[in-house]
């Protein structure tokens, strides 16, 4: 009889459900895997409608004319602009859906870039300790006590010189949101790197001769890095919520060069004492479902996560089944035709039901 785990169909499947969002969605239950899917769907949107925004806007996120001529400012919703346009004549719907776009470039040049150097600050630190890792903990303690939004003005001041232009203003964003998130993977890397580095298989291949940059990239980078992908969607809500901080406040992209959420609301302040709420409502809405999706996968990762509560699903399937056995001595009691009581009943003496042994 051959193994049907072992034909190329099974094999798929088992690949297929190795699979990070596939294996942590066959491993929540109720009310987590609601969350999680609700989050997957929240983000797969966004990354979808950022990829084909030139596709689904119907204007371009600068542009103030169309065939019949200009706009104008804070027009309602209806006719050719269902969401309305801005105070400064612009588009909402396209707004808001270039935005996106903006919103995901810097989300990954942001935690692209302080993966990168925290995770390879971290092993550094954590594997060789001694003065390097004294003076990375404390710089990265200072930078981490720093407010996130305070220090990511700062350095947007420093890096685009005060300009909002298309390179300057969305690096400027980027990187001022990877300074922020260094310390962060900086912190986790560091700390997982010295508890690896003490394990056996560490010991055992520095003593058959393992280099140090094999040791750090070959056995401990692989087990201190399985965290990375909770931070990663956690810090990816939070590159939204500065960048939309850094945009309110004036340190944003200028509409000619970009389209984001933050300068949209900074400019939609006055219309709101008006009583024109489609210049704010929509970008903000926008902020909001996004940053939520992305907190409902992470938080329904960080769960699934923690073994606690990954093993709630084995609880819950074996709850109410209990086994019935009786051990005696010479091996288990075994229930026959009439069950347990049966037997019990039908043995009226130790060796009744037992077959005669040599």
């Amino acid at each position: 009889m051959s193994d049907a785990t072992g034909s190329p169909a099974a094999q798929k499947r088992s690949a297929w459900s190795r699979l990070p969002i596939v294996h942590q969605l066959r491993q929540s239950i109720g009310l987590q895997r609601g969350m999680l899917i609700a989050g997957l769907t929240i983000t797969t949107l966004f990354v979808l409608t950022a990829i084909f925004a030139p596709v689904l806007a119907p204007y371009g996120f600068s542009q103030l004319r169309g065939a019949d001529g200009a706009f104008g400012a804070q027009q309602p919703p209806g006719g050719a602009h269902p969401l309305g346009t801005t105070v400064g004549g612009y588009d909402v719907l396209s707004r808001v859906l270039w935005g996106a776009q903006t919103a995901l470039f810097v989300i990954v040049v942001a935690v692209l870039l302080s993966i990168f150097a925290g995770v390879f600050l971290g092993l550094v630190s954590g594997y060789f300790g001694g003065w390097l890792d004294r003076i990375s903990v404390v710089v990265s303690d200072a930078v981490y006590a720093f407010p996130s939004l305070l220090l990511a003005i700062v350095i947007s001041i420093v890096i685009s010189g005060g300009k909002s232009n298309l390179i300057g203003g969305v690096l400027a964003a980027a990187i001022s949101i990877t300074v922020v998130f260094i310390p962060q993977y900086f912190r986790v890397i560091r700390a997982e790197t010295v508890r690896i580095k003490a394990e056996a298989y560490v010991e055992s291949a520095r003593v058959l001769g393992a280099g140090s940059g094999r040791i750090m990239f070959r056995h401990v980078f692989r087990n201190a890095t399985r965290t990375l992908p909770l931070i990663l969607t956690l810090n990816s809500s939070e590159a939204i919520l500065t960048l939309a901080g850094l945009g309110y406040l004036g340190f944003g992209i200028e509409p000619t060069a970009a389209a984001e959420w933050g300068y949209d609301l900074n400019k939609a302040l006055s219309d709101v004492t008006s009583g024109i709420w489609w210049t704010s409502l929509f970008p903000g809405l926008a902020i909001v479902l996004v940053v939520l999706g992305i907190t409902l996968v992470g938080e329904s990762l960080n769960d699934l996560a923690d073994p606690r509560l990954r093993g709630r699903r084995a609880v819950g399937q074996t709850a109410g089944v209990v086994a019935q056995t009786s051990v005696v001595p010479g091996g288990t009691l075994v229930a026959g035709p009439g069950g347990l009581g049966g037997r019990e009943g039908a043995a009226t003496h130790p060796t009744d039901g037992l077959e005669d042994r040599p």
